[in-house]
């Protein structure tokens, strides 16, 4: 690497510093713009073209990317982003020896990416022998055999040889190639070219089951009407190309960094307009990173006549809500209600914005609709019941809520969250004490690191009067949630239980510093005045079970 100046010298480290913090907030736009500006004062600086060139990819603007890029390649700086930029530039210009050159002089973006990228830049230039050659070398490597399988039968199915593609896909090989929704599509494409609809419609069936997403529901009926699907995978080198970036993208989610991860699926997305899980993929990272607004622009690039442009509306949404803009996110599904009415998940999801609005009577007729749309046997359908539940017990319709509580537990039974749910509703009605306990504490036996839960059988147990069994589960609830304030007031009230009441005081105290609930707030300030034992007599509850005499701080 080139000898690298310091990025706050010359007047430029107001602007320097302004772009790094807003390529680490994750605003790449405002990133590019402060980058530029320094790079006015100190154009050859490594750090400013790099973070230049790495924000233009992030904001998915791959034409001004390589300029900087090209800047860097000249002046001898290695930058596996840049050289990434540059090999995508060179695959959409039809420079396929300029990319032989850059693998062959060791200028390439990473030993997964150059064996494949030389792979198809042979098939670019003619030469499919070599090309197939190419693949066969990159699958001798520990660890990349299946994705060279994968691209080895992409570029025979691009040439038309879908005999020699499938037979990649049947050999044992190559069977966890079709695991992946794309692999399995890639095949059944490959299949139905050859005339064989009825075992493309079995592995469709298999992998898939009945539950399909529009795209693959419209692959099937055309399958079971008899017609030969076009094989769309992959359909010029650019595409291959871009299959390259997106493999390696989703191998890397969640193993990587969000932000090193976009680089992939950015130039994936360059790479291939129409590749709408690149899309997807760089949206969903977008979002993790914490740019709602770059999130929602990357949705918007799915077209409306798009199989899966359902997921990329129920992602713009999610989007939107976490941005705060609640209102515009309904908006969305609400429209999305009207033009894909049939998917319970986008009636789900709205129940869903709705419930977390509080307008409840609203999230529950939004269930009532997608429970209408399932099966009657379709166990998937237990979340909508559990969700509706919460939503009826919220608006008081305790027998409807109950009722879906157990609907939900005998689709999917010994849940922790439907168990603790109605456990915890049953201990607040003080209804069916034992059976709520035993659900809480099953509840907390598959989930002993939740807060939550162990909060509600800390307090179950203080319900029924078993104080200093509930102290225990309470502390850890505590120590698992240490700004809750419901859980911090209710260990304040066990500790008044079990007589230690400056400890219980110190914990009412830290509740009503985490900004709990109007109501709950002055409940809080009123034990604090006159005590635990005090309030529940005013409000006509059942006084405390057990004298303290014989407990510590009586």
């Amino acid at each position: 690497m080139t000898a690298m100046t310091g990025p706050a010298q010359a007047g430029n480290s107001g602007d320097y510093l302004a772009a790094r913090q807003a390529r680490m907030a994750g605003d790449f736009d405002a990133a590019v713009y402060y980058y530029i500006r320094a790079l006015g004062e100190d154009p050859r600086n490594p750090q400013l073209l790099e973070g230049a060139a790495l924000s233009q990819l992030s904001a998915g603007d791959l034409p001004r990317a390589v300029s900087v890029a090209e800047r860097m390649e000249d002046a001898g700086i290695q930058s596996q982003i840049a050289r990434a930029i540059l090999a995508a530039h060179e695959f959409k210009t039809g420079a396929h020896q300029a990319v032989l050159d850059r693998v062959a002089e060791d200028r390439g973006v990473g030993p997964l990416v150059d064996g494949l990228m030389a792979a198809w830049a042979r098939l670019g230039a003619g030469d499919m022998s070599a090309a197939l050659d190419a693949f066969d070398t990159v699958a001798e490597t520990k660890g990349l055999r299946g994705f060279a399988l994968y691209h080895k039968a992409l570029a025979l199915a691009m040439v038309g040889d879908f005999e020699a593609s499938e037979a990649i896909y049947a050999n044992e090989e190559g069977g966890p190639l079709q695991m992946t929704r794309r692999g399995a599509i890639a095949r059944i494409e490959v299949l139905s070219q050859l005339d064989r609809n009825a075992d493309a419609l079995a592995l469709l069936d298999r992998l898939f089951g009945r539950d399909l997403d529009p795209g693959l529901a419209e692959m099937r009926d055309g399958l079971t009407r008899g017609e030969t699907l076009p094989f769309t995978h992959v359909t010029e080198i650019t595409d291959g190309v871009a299959e390259i970036f997106y493999s390696v993208a989703a191998a890397l989610r969640g193993e990587a960094t969000d932000d090193y991860t976009l680089i992939y699926s950015r130039v994936a997305e360059a790479l291939r307009k129409d590749h709408i899980d690149a899309i997807l993929l760089s949206a969903e990272l977008l979002e993790d990173m914490g740019r709602p607004a770059l999130a929602t622009r990357a949705y918007r690039q799915v077209p409306r006549e798009n199989p899966a442009f359902h997921a990329a509306e129920l992602g713009r949404a999610a989007a939107l809500r976490k941005s705060g803009r609640t209102d515009a996110a309904l908006e969305v599904l609400e429209q999305l209600s009207e033009s894909h009415g049939d998917m319970p998940i986008v009636h789900t999801t709205r129940g869903d914005l709705l419930r977390g609005m509080s307008r409840y009577l609203d999230a529950v007729q939004a269930y009532d609709t997608a429970l209408s749309l399932y099966e009657a046997d379709d166990r998937s359908q237990w979340f909508v019941l559990y969700a509706r539940g919460i939503s009826h017990e919220r608006l008081n319709h305790w027998p409807e809520a109950e009722s879906d509580f157990r609907a939900a537990l005998k689709l999917n039974p010994e849940h922790p969250r439907v168990l603790n749910y109605l456990g915890y509703s049953l201990v607040e009605k003080q209804q069916k004490l034992a059976e709520a306990l035993s659900m809480i504490e099953r509840a907390a036996k598959a989930r002993p690191d939740s807060g939550y839960i162990l909060d509600s059988l800390g307090w179950a147990l203080y319900r029924l009067g078993r104080y200093d069994d509930a102290v225990g589960h309470m502390e850890r609830a505590a120590e698992l949630m240490p700004v809750d304030p419901v859980v911090t007031d209710h260990l304040g009230d066990v500790y008044w239980a079990v007589g230690r009441y400056l400890e219980a005081e110190f914990q009412w105290s830290r509740a009503l510093s985490f900004a709990p609930d109007t109501d709950d707030a002055e409940r809080i300030r009123r034990k604090l005045k006159v005590g635990l034992d005090a309030v529940l007599a005013e409000e006509g509850a059942e006084p405390l079970k057990v004298a303290h005499e014989s407990t510590n701080g009586g």
